[in-house]
């Protein structure tokens, strides 16, 4: 039976809720939403939501992978709800967001694994708000370069594909995906010219010099911002962690990854992909 590990100080969190983050929960309530904020139980809901930010989760809230990692329902998705895209582009209006970040579970069980609902959810996004700049965190399309492309020419200001852990520890923690493909997606946005973003848990047994070698892999990639945060277990059915990182060498990963030419850096135990995400838009 693997140890457990007693959280530290840093990790705990006071939730918070103020009139802002009822009206969040109201809006994401009433259009029949999905947040990653929810279904991920990320520990910086209470921040987000009480400043009015928060990132959507289309394609329903069943996901067709299993990863170690991941809290999010698995099993035989419902059908796509063609009216999702307007309802997260009204609920973006209605919260005001100057910059939206929208994320989806994975649909293998789709001919074409969802990339279509993606466009119909960007554009409808960029037409009820001209003013709102998007970002979206992307399944890996199995590979498939020319559903990326189908991505990008929806023209989101950033698009993100999160690698998740270094090379040796992914596939013991997800069900899928694999590190090459998820190199070769992030190397296609940077080279169709869109801003590449990536973003990795550790304290799950990793070492510093495969953290680095995934820096090195990444910016090869082509990729200009990178999140580092703390992999905490979000139930008992998932992976345990192996290690709480400290914030110093949390610290020590962001000069690292800045003097190997990342462009933004978010590096802190607390990190997660999307925040503090309208930093990230160049």
């Amino acid at each position: 039976m693997a140890e457990h590990l007693r959280k530290p100080d840093w990790l705990k969190i006071r939730l918070r809720g103020n009139e802002q983050f009822t009206r969040t929960k109201q809006i994401v309530d009433s259009h029949c939403l999905h947040t990653i904020c929810t279904s991920g139980k990320c520990p910086n809901m209470g921040e987000c939501w009480s400043r009015g930010t928060a990132t959507f989760m289309i394609a329903g809230d069943i996901c067709t992978r299993s990863c170690r990692f991941c809290n999010t329902k698995t099993g035989r998705p419902l059908p796509l709800d063609a009216c999702e895209p307007m309802r997260v582009a009204e609920s973006i209006r209605l919260m005001k967001l100057k910059h939206a970040v929208i994320t989806s579970v994975d649909r293998d069980d789709l001919p074409d694994l969802g990339a279509a609902h993606w466009v119909a959810t960007i554009q409808a996004i960029k037409q009820l708000n001209p003013e709102t700049t998007v970002e979206v965190l992307i399944p890996d399309f199995q590979g498939r370069l020319e559903l990326v492309d189908q991505v990008v020419e929806a023209t989101p200001e950033i698009i993100s594909h999160n690698m998740e852990t270094v090379r040796r520890i992914s596939p013991d923690v997800r069900s899928a995906a694999r590190y090459e493909v998820s190199l070769s997606v992030l190397a296609r946005i940077a080279e169709k010219g869109c801003v590449a973003k990536t973003g990795i848990m550790v304290g799950l047994g990793e070492t510093h010099e495969e953290v680095y070698e995934l820096m090195d892999d990444v910016r090869a990639a082509g990729v200009s911002v990178l999140t580092i945060g703390q992999y905490l277990q979000p139930s008992r059915r998932n992976v345990p962690v192996k290690e709480y990182v400290t914030p110093e060498q949390f610290a020590v990963y962001k000069s690292v990854a800045l003097e190997k030419g990342f462009a933004q850096v978010e590096s802190a135990p607390l990190v997660r992909s999307s925040y503090h995400a309208e930093k990230h838009v160049r």
